[in-house]
């Protein structure tokens, strides 16, 4: 079976976007099983803003890298593509590698090629991104070329990018104007295109299970294969020093051709590294292969026919790509990050410095001006989201084994660690976290929860595992249920623990004597509980296939469904703020449902993050969404107009915004917050200061609100084009914004 192209393990990647292209329409009412006829039910929610993946939900900021998969190295500075991030790095000392700028991406970036001031990425499901790298600390991106399939690898020559496109072979990009790419050429070479190196008039592709095909580029707007040879398993990187191609073949390891004469290439010798040779890199008479689990391996091919291994580094995950310059290597190793290599004596290489790019954010929690992210194998991860706009990392705990979840309270993180149980982390100081407590629960902790002195940890096959913390530093087991299935999360709630578990659905457990608990009913959800959130009376799971789920637990002994909201992908995470619950739903995002009325609930808002949503966090007015390789997404649900918003909290503050859009012709959107309730009134007028139109002339209470104005002034007629203002008189709170309305 082909491994997934983007890493190991990733195959999940193509369920999420299976999920993504399936039929749609959202099943959201009072269940069957209850009633025996719904029928239709039509519900307008209001006159949204709706941008195709992104409707009722804008993006304030965006935190953390994902597994680095190529690396391309220019003077001083490293172009590494990270997740959906392409991160710059100066490696002046490559003993301490500095992060000094990076760009995000809407995909998963999959290579780089740097030509001049710029960087070309292989964007996997969005073809090729052009970034200016003039200034390092600020790469932006100028231009792009959405190819037919998913870009695997690039290579720049001249006024052209040949980018492997993988089913639909080499498309060949001018990019003599970087804002303006085009394509002028393509080759479909039969296989999958992976990777591709030009030299000449002739790019040669590794095709996968097709091998090394050699194309003639004279006549970029009409290449043809000119020969091929047909590699033993399957070509992932090729690179090309004189008369030798190097191909990296996976299960193969490293095959030399002879393409001397590029009608009739012919293998002259090999090596098997050991894994899965996934790219390649020659200088001088050494080849530096990317090996996936077995690291870097350096051969000897000063004798192409018999090139011998002579030294290698066996990095901390899984080898994707390689890069070498002057005396280091530079290794793009999955969830490790960067790790650069000094190669100056080959048989005895050594780490020298390293860049930890993060792995895959499964889980996040927020208190006060940090946001914890369960980062699986780069443990706990610690953003500063003082300023939502521009949220950074400050510190990190490698927990040691898989984070799943995480549960602040007080001074301490509480973190699932899977295999490695319930890890005690201190956070006193953000940036020096550290670990003063464990307890090995037994199975593999998925998440948990913090409920006085106690941790309740839903710990996979062994179910629910009870904690004493009252004293971190020597955690201990006081008590555990061995739920049905596989528990997956918990919630606690009064003296009950509420347990997700897997294909048994919602279990409920008397924990009122933490050292005897007992189960006193479940829910059978249908689909494969997750996550779950109680607020109240209901108890709101995600239920994978199936979506949110709202059980009514007000009797716990008798639990029952009221309501549900079947989203369209895989609901891992819920989180209950006000009305809404918000869901993390795999590779469809997040998905926000009103539940105000939980026997109907219904989506009001929707953004589909980069990645797969699998946790989420609500705090004051944002939505913090771990979104695995795509790290931490930070939104904010707008309501719909003339809506109040009770979604996130109440404001803190009274505020009117910015108008959106801003020059505008005709329609305008106007934001304000209210931070307690009182007799608002929101007035235009003319750059004269006589009134045009009252939008809102009523009492409020707190919340944010939306308002339109369409370019019209009290009496219906439309205005002249010119400067306009908007004023809000709420309360003791005035202010005044300028707007600019064109003809």
């Amino acid at each position: 079976m082909e491994r997934s192209p983007v890493g190991p393990n990733a195959q999940s990647c193509f369920l999420c976007r299976g999920l993504r292209s399936g039929p749609k329409g959202r099943r959201c009412a009072i269940p069957s099983r209850a009633f025996s006829a719904v029928g239709l039910v039509l519900v307008l929610v209001g006159a949204g803003i709706a941008s195709g993946e992104h409707e009722n939900v804008e993006l304030v900021g965006r935190a953390l890298e994902g597994p680095a998969n190529a690396v391309v190295v220019q003077g001083d500075h490293a172009y590494l593509c990270a997740g959906k991030a392409l991160v710059v790095l100066d490696v002046s000392d490559p003993t301490s590698p500095v992060k000094v700028g990076q760009t995000f991406l809407p995909e998963m970036a999959l290579d780089v090629h740097v030509s001049g001031r710029y960087a070309y990425v292989a964007d996997f499901w969005d073809g090729l991104r052009v970034i200016d790298i003039s200034d390092p600390t600020s790469p932006s991106e100028v231009g792009y070329y959405d190819t037919e399939d998913c870009a695997h690898g690039v290579h720049v020559s001249g006024k052209y990018a040949y980018v492997a496109d993988r089913k639909d072979g080499l498309r060949i990009i001018d990019v003599s104007d970087p804002k303006n790419p085009y394509e002028v050429g393509y080759y479909d070479t039969g296989g999958w295109a992976i990777s591709v190196y030009v030299s000449g008039d002739y790019a040669y592709v590794a095709d996968g299970g097709d091998g090394l095909r050699i194309i003639d580029i004279s006549d970029p707007t009409s290449p043809s294969e000119v020969g091929y040879y047909d590699t033993e398993d399957w070509a992932h990187g090729v690179h090309v020093s004189g008369s030798y191609a190097y191909v990296a073949d996976r299960e193969d390891g490293l095959r030399i051709i002879n393409i001397s004469d590029p009608e009739n290439p012919y293998e002259v010798g090999y090596y098997e590294t050991g894994s899965y040779a996934k790219g390649v890199y020659v200088s001088g008479d050494y080849a530096y292969v990317a090996d996936g689990s077995d690291g870097l391996r350096i051969m000897d091919i000063s004798d192409p026919t018999s090139p011998s291994e002579v030294g290698y580094y066996d990095t901390e995950d899984w080898a994707e790509g390689v890069y070498v310059l002057g005396r280091y290597a530079y290794v793009a190793d999955w969830e490790d990050g960067l790790r650069i290599v000094d190669i100056s004596d080959p048989t005895s290489p050594s780490e020298v410095g390293y860049h930890d790019t993060g792995g895959w954010a499964g889980a996040v929690y927020v208190s006060g001006d940090y946001a914890y992210v369960a980062d699986r194998e780069d443990g706990l991860r610690i953003m500063d989201v003082s300023d939502p706009k521009n949220p950074y990392e400050v510190g990190y705990y490698e927990t040691g084994s898989c984070a799943k979840g995480v549960h602040v309270s007080g001074k301490y993180a509480y973190v699932a660690d899977w295999e490695d149980g319930l890890r005690i982390i201190d956070i006193s100081d953000p940036e020096n976290p550290y670990e003063v407590g464990y307890y090995e629960t037994g199975s593999c902790a998925k998440g948990v929860h913090v409920s006085g002195k106690y941790a309740y940890v839903a710990d996979w096959e062994d179910g629910l595992r009870i904690v004493d913390i009252s004293d971190p530093t020597s955690p201990f087991e006081v008590g555990y249920y061995d739920t049905e299935d596989c528990a997956h999360g918990v919630h606690v709630s009064g003296s009950y623990a509420y347990v997700a578990d897997g294909s048994d659905g919602l279990r409920i457990i008397d924990i009122s004597d933490p050292t005897s608990p007992s189960e006193v009913g479940y829910y059978d959800t249908g689909g494969w509980a997750i996550g779950v959130y109680v607020s109240e009376d209901y108890a709101y799971v995600a239920d994978g296939g199936d979506g949110l789920r709202i059980i009514d637990i007000s009797d716990p002994e008798n639990p029952y469904e009221v309501g549900y909201c079947d989203t369209e992908g895989w609901a891992e995470d819920v989180h209950v703020s006000g009305s809404y619950a918000y869901v993390a739903d795999g590779g469809d995002g997040l998905r926000i449902i009103d539940i105000s009325d939980p026997k109907n609930p219904y989506e009001v808002g929707h953004y589909e993050t980069g990645s797969y949503a699998k946790g989420v966090y609500v705090s004051g007015k944002y939505a913090y969404v771990a979104d695995r390789e795509d790290g931490l997404y930070i939104l904010r649900f707008r309501m719909p107009l003339g809506v109040r918003s009770s979604e996130v909290g109440l404001p803190l503050r009274y505020e009117l915004y910015q108008n959106r859009p801003n020059p505008f012709n005709p329609v305008t959107v106007i934001e304000y917050d209210l931070a307690e309730g009182t007799e608002v009134r929101l007035e235009v007028y003319n750059s004269v200061g006589q009134s045009v139109r009252v939008l809102v002339d009523v009492w409020q209470g707190a919340g944010s609100y939306r308002a339109i104005w369409d370019g019209r002034d009290d009496e219906g007629g439309e205005v002249s084009a010119g400067i306009y203002f908007y004023r809000l008189e709420a309360g003791r709170f005035v202010k005044t914004r300028k707007m600019v309305l064109v003809r």
